[in-house]
């Protein structure tokens, strides 16, 4: 593999989105694992189809796998030794966490601590990450150092700020700074 061509992971390959960045990455010649779950939020037989046209192009490959499987996803990530992983998995839906808490509890909250934590492990050059849709506001850095950040936007207890839920993920798994090692780039 040329020096300009990379390992890259995608989470959420199967998805929408996922597919597109997928076929993307490798027509500019990277080597791309995808990861998906299948969740049944969307139809699965749209991302099985969606799926269908990658496995042919070279340098992909795909397993079926939930990131909020640590042990699952551990595998994943040593077997594609990726420079970059895209993380594009969520439990989407703005509404569905009031209606199944604990889908957006282990796909937004468990398998981003997990795809960070791995990330961190193996020493990944960039993680490029998307939210869900439930995040829907532009977050504001406090006023000051120390300053809390609200877990849920004032005016809509429907959206989730982001740099809360990571700092929330820092407290929960003991690690400190779990992005500072990590450049990201949203």
């Amino acid at each position: 593999m040329a020096d300009d061509h990379k390992r890259i992971l995608v989470t959420g390959a199967a998805g929408f989105i996922g597919s597109y960045v997928s076929r993307a990455l490798l027509e500019r010649g990277h080597a791309v694992r995808g990861i998906d779950n299948f969740s049944p939020y969307y139809d699965p037989q749209l991302k099985r189809d969606r799926l269908a046209q990658l496995p042919t192009r070279a340098g992909f490959s795909f397993d079926t796998i939930d990131i909020a499987d640590r042990d699952g996803l551990q595998k994943a990530f040593e077997a594609a030794k990726p420079d970059i992983v895209v993380h594009l998995a969520a439990q989407v839906g703005v509404r569905h966490p009031l209606e199944n808490p604990q889908a957006f509890v282990d796909a937004n909250l468990v398998g981003f601590a997990n795809v960070l934590e791995e990330c961190r492990r193996l020493e990944v050059e960039r993680l490029v990450y998307a939210s869900s849709s439930s995040v829907l506001f532009q977050i504001h850095p406090p006023a000051y150092e120390g300053q809390p950040l609200p877990l849920y936007n004032r005016g809509n207890h429907e959206t989730v700020n982001l740099r809360a839920l990571v700092r929330l993920l820092e407290s929960l798994t003991g690690r400190q700074s779990l992005t500072e090692e990590l450049p990201m780039q949203p």
